[in-house]
């Protein structure tokens, strides 16, 4: 019998007999499998998160983050263990999973951490006692992409709050959950707090949607997935959190000086393709001005000659495999797509490279049409479409033209400039002239990029209900 779900503090069987093969997407070899759970399996994890909460939730928020710093730490120490798994699960190369998918996940907890310290768990207004409670049991739906990450990034900001979690991790990327796993029994959190459930979405993550003992469900994943969360939690009006896909923009304004402009198209280039593409918060459309967009093509053709497809576990390779073979044929489809609606192909395949592995060529478009397929669907690769414009109003209205607004960028030769148009792209976290990520700071989405916010105090919102005592 084997123990794959952890479950009121112990490794534990599934109820089903079914197996999910993982797959490593550069030797496309079967590197083990996990269970295809079943709804029991969730129905117990359920139930010993509710009883965990009554004691948990009354245990003091310092306490609790202690518990959550003691994890943050235990996943440190295991740092290259953890990034060993990421690469061979889902291919990110080594040089970005050890600080992209490890160290942004160890970030997660100590952000949650330091916010507890000055959280706002109780404070007067008037004659009232506002109090900060935990929601209850969360039921953290996660992507492959950041199999790390995204669960930290949930269970930080619940577990410092009161609440306990049932984890439901990707069946493409499960090791590294499970690896999370073995790091919160590592450090005794108390049973029940956290438990991991694995199996495909339609059946263990519908049950978690729909359970009436999960009082909230936080969800990271495609949009068609988020909108089936967001119907089935409805039926027992339960608290939503989702954060779903980007087509996020790249705005280069027209007063950029040539050094300037050279520094801001490779560095698109890269938050365009970290991971693969395999980011919501891609930087997938380079806007720049029409006069300028032959030498935009030029310099992101010269960017991508550094992101051959290689071996991630190369400390060079910056571009690994997509996760899985239906994610390829994904992205060739688009690649396909975007040359058949008539835009130029300055780098990149519509074929996949000659070789063992998930592999798709960087690729770079122009003279891309705003409103055509590759402008304006997430594609979940290393695509880049670049979109000239004729004005500054044209280029704020083609970075806000999509149904997305997750993230961006503005690039400006005047800081006060590209503050002010940063301010009118809709989307939550936008760089400015390249500016550096902060885990303090809120992300999550606007528009069909979905609703709640991650990171910092921010996201210990997301966990609390607000109650008013009448004093």
């Amino acid at each position: 019998m084997t123990l794959d779900l952890y479950v009121d503090g112990r490794w534990t069987a599934s109820a089903s007999t079914e197996r999910i093969d993982v797959v490593d997407p550069t030797s496309e070899e079967c590197i083990g499998s996990v269970p295809a759970g079943a709804v029991d399996d969730v129905d117990t994890a359920v139930a010993a998160a509710r009883r965990a909460f009554g004691q948990w939730s009354q245990t003091a928020p310092s306490t609790r983050a202690e518990f959550v710093s003691r994890l943050a730490d235990e996943l440190e120490r295991r740092q290259d263990e953890i990034t060993d798994i990421v690469v061979a699960e889902v291919g990110t190369p080594r040089r970005v999973a050890r600080w992209a998918q490890v160290g942004l996940g160890i970030v997660d907890l100590r952000e949650a951490v330091a916010a507890a310290k000055d959280f706002p768990w109780e404070e007067p207004l008037r004659n009232s006692l506002i109090v900060r409670e935990p929601v209850g049991v969360i039921g953290c739906i996660t992507p492959w992409n950041y199999p790390l990450h995204q669960i930290t990034a949930k269970i930080g900001a619940a577990l410092v709050t009161g609440c306990t979690v049932v984890v439901k991790a990707s069946e493409v990327a499960p090791f590294t959950a499970r690896a999370l796993a073995e790091a919160v029994d590592a450090v005794g959190i108390p049973a029940g707090v956290f438990n991991l459930v694995h199996g495909y979405g339609p059946i263990v993550g519908e049950a978690v949607a729909v359970h009436p003992d999960i009082d909230m469900v936080s969800f990271t994943g495609s949009n068609s997935v988020g909108k089936r969360v967001l119907e089935l939690a409805a039926g027992t009006v339960k608290r939503v959190s989702v954060e779903l896909g980007g087509k996020s923009a790249a705005v280069l304004l027209d007063d950029l000086s040539d050094e300037e402009f050279a520094k801001a198209v490779p560095h698109t280039v890269r938050a365009c393709y970290m991971n693969g593409g395999q980011s919501c918060n891609a930087q997938t459309r380079l806007i720049v001005p029409r006069s300028r967009l032959a030498e935009a093509e030029e310099l992101a053709a010269k960017a991508v000659v550094a992101y051959a497809p290689g071996d991630p576990t190369d400390g060079d390779t910056k571009l690994g495999p997509m996760v899985t073979a239906a994610q390829r044929e994904r992205v060739l489809d688009y690649i396909r797509a975007g040359v058949e609606e008539g835009a130029k192909l300055v780098a990149g395949s519509v074929d996949a490279p000659a070789r063992t592995g998930f592999f798709v060529e960087p690729t770079v478009f122009s003279e891309v049409d705003p409103d055509s397929t590759i402008a304006q669907e997430e594609i979940f690769g290393p695509v880049l479409s670049i979109i000239a414009y004729d004005t500054p109003e044209q280029a704020v209205e083609i970075a806000n033209g999509t149904i997305f607004g997750i993230a961006g960028a503005v690039w400006s030769g005047d800081a006060e400039r590209a503050k002010s148009v940063a301010r009118r792209l809709r989307a939550t976290q936008i760089e400015v002239n390249g500016g550096k990520f902060n885990g303090a700071a809120p992300f999550g989405g606007f528009k069909q990029s979905g609703h709640g916010r991650e990171g910092g105090a921010f996201g210990l919102e997301e966990f609390v209900e607000i109650k008013s005592l009448q004093l």
